[in-house]
């Protein structure tokens, strides 16, 4: 009777043993199907992404819209930001904008709405120039400006190659001037015992640098270049607003005045917004945004690009010879 119980026992035994090894087996089985599952729907994710950045490439993302109704309108291009080479706000995008706005049959006129405090005069200038050109080659279709919250600096060095200026009363206009910062570490750099070592062939190669003492020669320098080219600037400017200008010695100190002073200044023309402009003044009430759109794929290469070789740049610097 002991041996019969013991072998059911034993029995019993091997039995949840069995069921156990078969339930941990059923358990990773699962869990592997669980992680599989996981890493699938990652590596489709991860290829929609690609396929759709692949996609926009091929599909135009960054071009301007298309529109064929027949219908006269008002292009719209917004110039908002800072202006700057590797910005959204570079002459080569605001000047595509523009010219897919000239030869589009039935734009009627062009408002370029700024919101900039200002930035690269260089880039500033590309987009004044290639402005007067256009103006040149369709002297039938008007260019307004129509400033926001702030148009300084450069932002007002593209607007007065428009036809006509028009703000808010508490707009932000004017700082008709140029400025070159930095800073200088040379006392610091003293007080942690720290020696600038700087090698240069060329006297005035390392003038600028932040960590040497700035000599009255090389501030002369600069001043006389920031001095060159804010005469460029005030040259646009009057060649832009003419005999609207009612010039004062503060105009060109770099001063901003509220879109009212402007006005009466003759650095704006007028009250108005895109709405009524294209109302009122190009006289076709329909606003098509013709603004570049930010290319994510592109931005997203050149990102890319741009950290690689940062990368091979910093593997570069670790090189020794020994």
């Amino acid at each position: 009777m002991q041996q019969d119980e013991h072998d059911f026992e034993k029995k019993s035994g091997d039995s949840r043993w069995e069921r156990k090894a078969l339930e941990n087996i059923a358990l990773a089985a699962v869990t592997e199907q669980r992680r599989s599952r996981r890493w699938g729907i990652f590596f489709k994710l991860l290829g929609f992404a690609y396929l759709s950045m692949i996609f926009s490439l091929f599909m135009g993302w960054g071009q301007t819209e298309r529109f064929a109704d027949g219908k006269k309108f008002t292009a719209l291009v917004n110039l908002s930001g800072v202006i700057q080479e590797d910005g959204d706000n570079n002459a080569e995008s605001i000047n595509s904008a523009l010219q897919a706005v000239y030869k589009d049959k039935h734009t009627a006129g062009v408002i370029l709405r700024i919101n900039s405090p200002g930035g690269s005069p260089v880039q500033a200038g590309m987009i004044n120039d290639e402005i007067y050109r256009l103006r040149r080659l369709h002297p039938s279709i008007p260019l307004h400006v129509v400033v926001e919250d702030v148009c300084a600096s450069g932002g007002y060095y593209v607007a007065v190659a428009a036809d006509k200026i028009f703000v808010d009363k508490a707009s932000i206009v004017g700082s008709i001037g140029v400025l070159m910062d930095g800073f200088g570490f040379t006392g610091t750099m003293e007080k942690l015992g720290v020696e600038r070592r700087l090698l240069t062939a060329g006297e005035n190669k390392g003038f600028l640098d932040p960590f040497s003492p700035q000599t009255p020669r090389n501030r002369e320098y600069a001043l006389k270049m920031l001095d060159e080219i804010h005469a460029q600037f005030i040259d646009v400017v009057r060649r832009g607003r003419g005999q609207r200008l009612k010039e004062t010695p503060e105009m060109f100190s770099g001063l901003m005045w509220s879109g009212a002073k402007s006005i009466e200044m003759g650095l704006a023309d007028g009250y108005g917004t895109v709405e009524s402009v294209a109302r009122d003044v190009i006289k076709a009430e329909e606003i098509r945004d013709f603004t570049m759109k930010p290319n994510i794929a592109e931005k997203f290469a050149k990102r890319f690009g741009a950290d690689m070789a940062q990368g091979m740049a910093n593997a570069l610097s670790r090189v020794t010879v020994r």
